[in-house]
């Protein structure tokens, strides 16, 4: 399972996402696998849902342009809500949960695609 964190407007190409990752076919989560793995439902799914997470079933994955940005926000755990953390803090927070995240450019799939295989 992956939780892809990226800026609201990014279109990702999840063919190319998939073979980056080495995680074949990717698609989004159903309404039943967001509450199973994140505990969530649709619409509320962040980088805080991973603390819902008790397996490590899930992995995060940011896009490094996302982290440019500061503040980062996002919703805590409720999509009626919205929270500003700083992208050093969301690190420090992934990584106290037991979820170190792993940084990609999207913006360079294909090529890391290519290196990929």
């Amino acid at each position: 399972m992956w939780l892809l964190v990226c800026l609201e407007d990014r279109k990702i190409d999840m063919k190319l996402l998939g073979k980056v990752l080495s995680a074949g076919k990717l698609s989004f989560g159903s309404a039943d696998r967001l509450m199973e793995f994140l505990g969530i439902t649709p619409g509320s799914v962040s980088p805080f849902t991973a603390i819902n997470d008790k397996d490590n079933a899930v992995k995060v994955v940011l896009d490094s342009q996302m982290m440019k940005q500061s503040p980062i926000n996002s919703h805590p755990l409720t999509n009626t809500m919205t929270t500003s953390i700083k992208p050093a803090d969301l690190v420090q927070f992934l990584a106290a949960i037991d979820h170190p995240p792993e940084e990609l450019d999207m913006d360079n799939l294909a090529q890391l695609a290519q290196d990929a295989t």
